[in-house]
């Protein structure tokens, strides 16, 4: 008995030396663990030096660099993005949350890094909300072994050296104060470094507005907390009817003796990303549009060329294009309208969008809607995408699907283009159609010369131009049962390397004019032609005329003789030129 007791005493008190023993080893990690405050200085040290190389590229592009006293503003500059990453998010530094901060933090601006250097994009709330819409189509696009380089220096490699430390614990009422001193201190810094370099600061932030969206990552988070915010400020918008009075025009009488009488059917081609500049019919010295050039010679058609989008990606032009409100007040605006779609399906029209890119924007949430990518074409279609021409296909059986009663009246067709989509340009166009060559055959732009990156683009315009050709062939053979007409808009241009710009996006007031002067080209059936009395030779002579995107929801309405009072013929580029 005492035997038994003796040893089950012993073998307690060896347990409780263990579990002691383990107990202190915890506490002594954890005792001697970083701070932390001080993982999170490490890290924002990082972010604000190595992470911010498009900032410095910048900055000695600029000429801010030449001198001794722009390098000790430059170094002032990184003090100033050290501070500020530090101030905001010194209150989220505990135990338990730093990592997974961090790791957030190093791999947004590894992305940010690669981006903005190997394409001179900044990242701003447009480009963001650009970003947040991109389908899984365009995002493979942009993967290639550069950014897999950058993360893996960036993000990888101090994300591997973050997770072998240790984090101690100092109590939650130590570490909040130690959190709030900490803030306290980045923003005393924040003020002192500002003070000293005010005027420098200023100057370069009021000339250069474009910088700030340079700084690395704060601009990525700025971006998503804006995003975040609007519709908070906003409230939640209800859907304002828009055109409650629309009406279909005095060319819809009905005289079933008139062919002219016949009903409308209007295609409405959204190009994406064309210059206006690498268009053939528009004076480009390549013969990029030999179909269409032989078309403006013989038939109703004409070009504008002084046409100016109403940004500079998709995201923010194309809902603008589709708005009566214009550039100025749809910017502005928080309030949601319907759009031109909504218009003309409420006059009576059958309106069906037809999408071969990613998503309309919510634009045509309330009309008939078709994706390519369902089609599956084994010729069209390849890699998870298809060319424009799918679009083309079985689109008689998707017009039949159609209400009966609109499409007696009339149809819209929305064919929204894949178009010259960057930066894998080689692969919007079939190698039948890839004239200008060698191309850049990689999302790698920078790694290509000029010529290959313009050779590239170029045939994407080349494909473009086959595609408007087969849109208007298409509509001549409905001309026993319609009057047809086609209007090609593109949404943004495209930088292609000059000043070592790469692909859109910038912010409007600094982007270059490529990213913003688009072509628009009408064609006109001789039925049509007739319909809406519009002289296409009138609108050649026009064709230097300055628009924008804020004429083309007026536009289509004046062509289409849809009346109503959201309608203003002083917006209508075609009203001038009606005989």
């Amino acid at each position: 008995m005492g035997l038994k007791l003796f040893r089950h005493t012993g073998h307690s008190s060896l347990l409780d030396t263990q579990t002691a023993v383990l107990a202190w080893k915890r506490q002594s990690a954890i005792a001697t663990g970083w701070n932390p405050l001080g993982l999170l200085l490490v890290v924002s040290l990082w972010l604000a030096t190595v992470c911010n190389y498009a900032l410095w590229r910048e900055l000695s592009r600029l000429g801010q660099l030449q001198s001794w006293g722009q390098i000790t503003f430059a170094i002032g500059f990184a003090v100033i993005i050290f501070a500020g990453t530090t101030a905001v998010f010194a209150l989220l530094a505990w135990r338990w949350s730093i990592k997974p901060l961090l790791i957030f933090l190093l791999f947004a601006a590894a992305l940010g890094a690669h981006f903005m250097t190997s394409y001179s994009v900044v990242i701003d709330t447009t480009m963001m909300a650009n970003v947040m819409q991109t389908d899984p189509r365009e995002s493979r696009d942009l993967f290639n072994l550069k950014m897999l380089g950058t993360v893996l220096l960036l993000a990888v490699l101090p994300t591997w050296w973050l997770l072998r430390q240790r984090v101690r614990s100092l109590g939650a009422l130590r570490q909040g104060m130690l959190n709030a001193l900490f803030l306290i201190a980045a923003c005393a810094l924040l003020a002192l470094v500002l003070g000293v370099f005010y005027q420098n600061f200023a100057s370069l932030m009021r000339n250069q507005t474009h910088v700030r969206f340079l700084i690395n990552p704060l601009n990525s988070i700025y971006a998503l907390a804006d995003l975040a915010a609007k519709p908070l400020r906003s409230g939640p918008q209800p859907l304002t009817p828009l055109g409650t009075d629309a009406k279909l025009g005095a060319s819809y009488a009905t005289v079933t003796s008139n062919a002219a009488n016949k009903p409308p059917l209007v295609l409405l081609v959204v190009g994406e990303t064309a210059r206006m500049g690498n268009f053939g019919i528009n004076g480009y010295t390549r013969p990029t549009t030999p179909e269409l050039a032989k078309l403006v010679t013989t038939e109703r058609m004409a070009t504008a060329r002084n046409v100016w989008s109403c940004g500079t990606n998709t995201a923010a032009s194309l809902p603008c294009m589709f708005s009566h409100l214009g550039k100025e007040a749809f910017e502005s605006s928080n309030a949601r309208f319907e759009n031109l779609l909504d218009v003309l399906q409420r006059a009576g029209l059958a309106v069906l969008w037809i999408n071969n890119q990613s998503g309309c924007k919510g634009l045509c949430d309330r009309v008939a809607q078709a994706d390519t990518t369902a089609v599956g074409d084994p010729e069209l279609c390849k890699g998870g995408e298809c060319f424009d021409a799918i679009m083309l296909k079985g689109l008689d059986e998707r017009i039949a699907a159609l209400p009966a009663g609109k499409r007696a009246k009339g149809v819209v067709v929305v064919l929204h283009q894949m178009g010259g989509h960057g930066p894998a340009y080689y692969k919007r166009v079939p190698e039948a159609f890839k004239k200008f060559k060698p191309e850049c055959a990689t999302n790698a732009l920078q790694d290509c010369t000029r010529d290959q990156v313009v050779n590239s683009y170029d045939n994407t315009i080349a494909y473009t131009d086959h595609f408007i050709a087969s849109t208007i062939n298409w509509l001549k053979t409905k001309a026993d049962i319609a009057q047809a007409a086609m209007i090609y808009l593109a949404d943004h241009g495209e930088s292609l390397g000059e000043n070592n710009l790469y692909l859109h996006g910038l912010p409007y007031a600094v982007a270059p004019d490529v990213q913003k002067r688009v072509p628009w080209i009408t064609w006109l059936s001789a039925g049509f032609a007739q319909r809406s009395r519009i002289n296409t030779t009138c609108l050649q002579a026009r064709a230097d005329e300055r628009a924008t995107h804020d004429n083309y929801f007026h536009s289509v309405l004046g062509l289409l003789d849809v009346k109503t009072t959201v309608y203003k013929p002083e917006l209508d580029v075609y009203a001038g030129c009606v005989k």
